[in-house]
């Protein structure tokens, strides 16, 4: 985090936030150009609220080297991720940063251009927080609030059983990816290698997609611990179980070079890795050609990789069966990330 030689002392708190944060907020009437101690904030008619909090830390949830618009853009996506899981439509959100002294001028210039960037591209503002200092590591915490129609969120335990399970995108880029800017892998091109890197560094929020499931999908959530333990919240939430068929799961080409070249990928590590930030959907044979529809309408590649059943004896071990094109078991060592 440390400046060049041309870089310039950092300002005190209020200096730093009138010169990088407030133009920030410059679209947001209700954040007052940051100058107050809160925001003001009404929903539309007929729509509810949807708030979500992500916190990242430097060396647990971004490396040090990261470059610091990658990092803005991917404190923001994560949490534009979480809102359309739920089918909310973004509004606008609250930021907190604690710096240590070694963070630099120029690298929360380039953090701010990064908010900048993320905050066009997807139609947000910043509407406030707190600027405050620390002993370390960075820390960084994002508020994101949404609106989605009355009644209208998509809740983790809607699911029923027969309901099949739908993914969007690809699964296993972004742990590929933090393995390869970590260097320990060493297969593949450069040009996959870069792809997979920038998977891990900027998630693709599916900010398109979620709204438009309003009635035709009962429950949905983000993948961001990876799939197997992401899908077992599901299960539990919805009081059932899922099977998983190992080659309906979507990998990119990247990934997929990756598995047949390191000894140390396995496919089970693919869906564990996590920071995926795909959507996991559980979809009813009623609404399937609704849902179909939806997802090609928003541009967004969806596989059907499972199904949801009652089983008996569930254990939280065992929610989720993932199996081969035999239907015999696959041993999957771990779910998924867990912070403790």
């Amino acid at each position: 985090m440390a400046g060049g030689k041309a870089d310039r002392p950092r300002p005190g708190e209020f200096e730093l936030i009138a010169e990088l944060f407030a133009p920030l907020a410059r679209e947001a009437a209700g954040a007052f150009g940051l100058t107050d101690d809160a925001a003001l904030y009404r929903a539309a008619p007929g729509k509810e609220t949807v708030l979500t909090v992500d916190a990242m830390v430097e060396g647990v949830h971004f490396l040090p080297s990261d470059p610091p618009d990658t990092i803005a853009r991917k404190l923001l996506r994560v949490n534009l991720s979480d809102l359309a899981a739920k089918g909310a439509r973004p509004r606008g959100y609250l930021l907190v940063t604690a710096l240590p002294e070694t963070c630099s001028m120029s690298w929360l210039e380039g953090f701010a251009a990064g908010l900048a960037e993320d905050q066009a591209a997807f139609g947000i503002s910043l509407w406030g927080g707190d600027t405050v200092s620390t002993p370390g590591p960075l820390t960084l915490s994002l508020t994101a609030i949404g609106e989605v129609e009355e009644g209208a969120m998509l809740p983790r335990g809607g699911a029923q059983a027969g309901d099949r399970v739908y993914v969007t995108g690809t699964i296993g880029d972004a742990s590929l990816g933090l393995a390869v800017l970590r260097e320990q892998l060493h297969s593949g091109s450069d040009a996959d290698r870069a792809f997979l890197a920038d998977r891990y560094r900027l998630p693709q929020p599916r900010v398109t997609l979620g709204p438009a499931l309003s009635g035709i999908v009962y429950a949905a959530l983000d993948v961001s611990d990876g799939l197997v333990s992401d899908l077992t919240h599901m299960c539990e939430a919805s009081g059932l179980a899922a099977t998983i068929r190992a080659a309906d799961v979507p990998l990119s080409p990247a990934a997929a070079a990756m598995l047949l070249a390191e000894s140390d990928v396995t496919f089970a590590s693919l869906l564990t890795g996590g920071d995926d930030y795909e959507l996991l959907l559980a979809v009813s044979a009623e609404a399937e050609e609704a849902f179909l529809e939806a997802a090609a309408g928003a541009g967004v590649p969806v596989a059907l990789i499972g199904h949801l059943e009652e089983r008996a004896n569930r254990t939280p071990e065992t929610l989720v069966r993932l199996v081969d094109a035999e239907g015999e078991p696959i041993a999957v060592p771990h779910a998924g990330f867990r912070h403790f």
